[in-house]
């Protein structure tokens, strides 16, 4: 995660101070059987089919991360707030992941490349989101997929980045753009939900 202000603050949220709380919501800790396998039907959706190497970015406390490891497949995740990598780093301990300190937009990873990149509610924080998808998907092997879960939030002062617009960004870059609406699935989040919530699937 990333802002000017200091390592662990994006978008004017302490991310190390909402770690100890962070699992606390529904859709964040995934502690609930039926929300856990409501997403997990999802990745496995969205996801390659087969194992590979996923890339998971401001993955937080590894939620996600735990989902895609138990459907084979080997996790790298990233994050800027060095408590919740603490919490994810135990989540997944005897899994095949690695947990890195660093920045989402520009991932510490050197050239290795990814069958997948996972993204959730991270790209609406970060400033120039068209380079930043540039960068995302030249993380990947040819036929990798850039899943990217995001939405609108707050009725006064709404947050988030809208689909439509996430969708052109991404259709320069992608052979194929699969938008999934997900507001209508109370599961996901642990009930029911009025705003814009939807994952896009790009397929390099």
């Amino acid at each position: 995660m990333t802002d000017a202000c200091d390592e662990t603050t994006t978008a004017g949220v302490d991310w190390d101070a909402q770690a100890a709380a962070f699992d606390d919501e529904p859709d964040h800790g995934l502690r609930d059987a039926r929300v856990r396998a409501a997403w997990t039907e999802r990745l496995r959706g969205w996801l390659p089919e087969r194992p590979g190497d996923v890339l998971d970015l401001g993955c937080g406390t590894g939620s996600l991360s735990l989902l895609a490891v138990g459907l084979g497949h080997r996790i790298t995740g990233v994050d800027r707030s060095p408590a919740m990598l603490e919490r994810a780093r135990d989540k997944l301990a005897g899994h095949d992941a690695v947990f890195l300190p660093g920045d989402a937009a520009a991932p510490p990873v050197g050239e290795r490349r990814f069958d997948a990149v996972l993204v959730r509610h991270v790209l609406w924080t970060l400033p120039a989101p068209d380079r930043v998808l540039r960068r995302w998907r030249d993380l990947l092997r040819p036929g990798g997929r850039l899943v990217l879960v995001e939405g609108v939030w707050g009725t006064l002062s709404p947050v988030g980045i809208p689909a439509d617009r996430l969708t052109r960004l991404l259709a320069p870059l992608a052979g194929d753009v699969h938008l999934e609406h997900l507001a209508g699935d109370p599961l996901l989040w642990g009930g029911p939900v009025d705003d814009e919530r939807y994952a896009v699937v790009a397929t390099i």
